[in-house]
């Protein structure tokens, strides 16, 4: 079988997960980028194309091997995989749903008109005015960002011009989106679908830093709240194949979609997902792309596929957490623990991912950019997993003089 994957720069996901998987399932897999020497020590073939462009990514295919399936876990080009995956006939995503969940401003109309939640929401083309009398507290983001980036909370109108005028600086020519600020306990819903059934496989309660940023800090496994709403909002937005990352507010109007990331969740918590579920999670969603359907259903997470007993109705059981490791200055790295994998001993799994090393310049962005490292850790309940987190922060700390 033939995979072609679409990517831009490299990532844990698709180097340490979806390339395994794709292997493990038999495929031999032609990565398609418009960066191909940042992926030359994958091990595979590796072919220079505009993935931006869907003709051109439909273009290299019909001149090379005949495809399997089509796939990316790239936030940015899922439209024009879905269109060349159509093309060609093979299962994939509806490209209308890609552009409805990356484009914020789309999400809020679709989920408006279809019923299902109403937030105020301004869309700030180039050269637009800023409105005003927006909704304050109100928070301004880019129409089609990720990672946090120039997402921020703004008080009043004097903030929100400037916030404006900033963005704008660092993004020319880019549309933004001014809406209300959505107050209270933030979660994730993490869905798979094969066309036929969405399974919910679980859920995480996200912990921000400080405001008026909005970086995620920490995750905790944990069953979502507010599943049927959330269930109602992808179908409405037409997701209902491969995998899906859903960030939510539960506020005291009652929940209120953040935003839709059609693809897997990202910065480790997938393969914590994959482990807490006991099942080969990668596989599961190429398998999808591949034609298969999803295996039985049922397990404490939700309803999707898993075999090992989840969290108990009091909150006992298994418990799982990713803690992101941010940079609090800007400075030099000076110390840096290594990476960590689980040994045999004692109750707690826990890893250690670095993503920068002894000697890097880091210069503060307020993003997700300012990780140092990833921890992530598996115990049999909170209690153990916290203390096990703590005793590695304190006696591995990053350092940045």
């Amino acid at each position: 079988m033939r995979l072609y994957l679409t990517a831009l720069k490299p990532t844990d996901s698709v180097t340490d997960g979806f390339l395994p998987a794709a292997r493990a399932l038999g495929c031999d897999v032609t990565i398609l980028t418009d960066r191909p020497e940042h992926h030359l020590d994958t091990g595979t073939e590796v072919l220079r194309c505009d993935v931006r462009d869907a003709r051109a990514v439909i273009d290299i295919i019909a001149h090379h091997h005949t495809p399997d399936a089509v796939f990316s876990n790239s936030d940015h080009i899922q439209a024009e995989t879905a269109l060349a995956a159509a093309y060609f006939g093979l299962p994939g995503k509806d490209w209308r749903a890609c552009v409805a969940t990356k484009n914020k401003a789309l999400t809020r109309r679709r989920l408006a008109a279809a019923g299902v939640e109403t937030v105020r929401s301004v869309r700030l083309a180039p050269g637009d005015p800023v409105p005003p009398d927006p909704p304050f507290p109100a928070v301004v983001k880019p129409r089609e960002g990720v990672a946090s980036e120039d997402v921020v909370l703004v008080g009043d109108a004097g903030e929100l011009a400037a916030a404006v005028r900033a963005i704008r600086g660092r993004r020319p020519g880019e549309t933004l989106v001014v809406e209300e600020y959505l107050d209270g306990p933030l979660h994730t819903m993490e869905t798979l679908g094969d066309g036929r059934s969405v399974q919910v496989l679980g859920g995480f309660r996200t912990t921000l830093g400080p405001l008026p940023h909005f970086v995620e800090e920490r995750l905790d496994w944990e069953p979502p709240p507010a599943r049927d709403h959330v269930l109602r909002a992808l179908e409405a937005l037409g997701v209902g194949f491969g995998a899906c990352h859903t960030e939510y507010v539960m506020t005291s109007a009652g929940p209120r979609i953040i935003e839709v990331n059609y693809r897997v969740i990202g910065d480790n918590c997938d393969f914590l997902v994959g482990s807490l579920l006991e099942v080969p999670l990668f596989e599961r969603i190429l398998g999808v792309h591949l034609g298969s359907e999803l295996p039985g259903r049922r397990h404490a997470g939700g309803d999707g596929p898993g075999t090992r007993p989840g969290r108990a109705p009091d909150g006992s059981g298994p418990h799982g957490t990713v803690l992101s490791l941010v940079a609090d200055r800007a400075g030099t790295v000076v110390g840096a623990p290594g990476s960590v994998v689980p040994g045999t001993d004692g109750p707690v799994r826990l890893w250690h991912r670095p993503l920068r090393a002894v000697g890097d310049r880091i210069e503060l962005t307020n993003t997700n950019r300012d990780y140092l490292g990833i921890v992530r850790a598996i115990g049999p309940d909170r209690a153990h997993v916290d203390a096990a987190v703590a005793a590695f922060t304190a006696e591995s700390p990053w350092v940045i003089a």
